[in-house]
């Protein structure tokens, strides 16, 4: 940390500590809420429209390297394909980048492998398009159209391209779930997808999913980390905005506090 004061290291590690907490809780096997988040729940709805109408579903993992972002979409790809081997549904991944194609279908492979189906997967069905932005897009609108997507899921970071990829999905039809860390994107994808996670969601999803209990310590504590950083923000407002007094203008102040009262109600 550069120029850390004193104050701001034992922050630190008091909220360290915090998080630690809530880990260890949650390995130990203590219940921990995390409010519902509905374009994730929406995930099982959009697999079994697909299952019904006999159509396959199209993941874009983003238009980034194996960036943080593509990383959590990777996460919520293992999970929408360990779905989609129960139901036998296919699932088409487009990717921009070699090393996240060679990531995805590891994880698929694996997924599959997992669920007990690994005569499902196909290598076919994980495709490098390009490296250029556009290319890319164009290459998945061409994918959306050919196959009559019944679901398009986008997840990762996505940058000018997004409202052609959300488009194209909901002139198909395909119901749309999107989720990006980008907030210049965020508004397309709330127009145009029928649900679109936003902000801390995206990065709760691998946990939300999961339930795995460090993943859900490390997020409810962070949870608690934030609340407590406000109350210190709220803290410190309340302080600099009082007038300065001195110890006999306290007792003042502490005097005339019923008629300060008095006079607010």
């Amino acid at each position: 940390m550069d120029h850390a004061t004193w104050p701001t290291g034992t922050l630190v590690v008091l909220l360290s500590i915090l998080i630690l907490y809530k880990i260890f809780s949650a390995r130990l096997g203590k219940s921990l809420f995390i409010r519902r988040i509905p374009g994730l729940n929406a995930i099982d709805e959009a697999v079994g429209r697909a299952t019904e109408m006999g159509r396959p579903m199209v993941f874009v993992p983003g238009i980034g390297g194996l960036s943080l972002p593509t990383l959590q979409a990777l996460s919520i790809l293992k999970y929408i394909t360990g779905i989609a081997a129960k139901y036998r549904t296919r699932i088409i991944v487009p990717t921009i980048d070699s090393v996240v194609y060679t990531v995805a279908e590891e994880i698929m492979k694996d997924a599959y492998a997992a669920h007990g189906t690994p005569e499902q997967f196909n290598p076919d069905d994980i495709r490098y398009l390009s490296d250029d932005q556009f290319a890319f897009a164009s290459g998945v609108v061409g994918i959306l159209n050919r196959e009559k997507a019944a679901s398009n899921f986008m997840f990762g970071y996505f940058a000018a391209e997004a409202l052609i990829l959300a488009e194209t999905g909901h002139q198909v039809g395909a119901i749309q779930i999107a989720g990006t860390p980008s907030v210049l994107q965020i508004p397309f994808f709330i127009t145009a997808a029928d649900y679109t996670i936003i902000g801390d969601e995206f990065y709760a999803a691998s946990a939300y999913l999961s339930r795995e209990p460090t993943l859900l310590g490390s997020l409810v504590g962070q949870d608690y980390a934030k609340a407590l950083l406000i109350l210190i923000i709220l803290a410190g407002i309340v302080t600099v905005s009082l007038p300065p007094m001195h110890f006999h203008g306290w007792l003042s102040f502490l005097n005339h506090l019923p008629d300060w009262v008095k006079w607010f109600q």
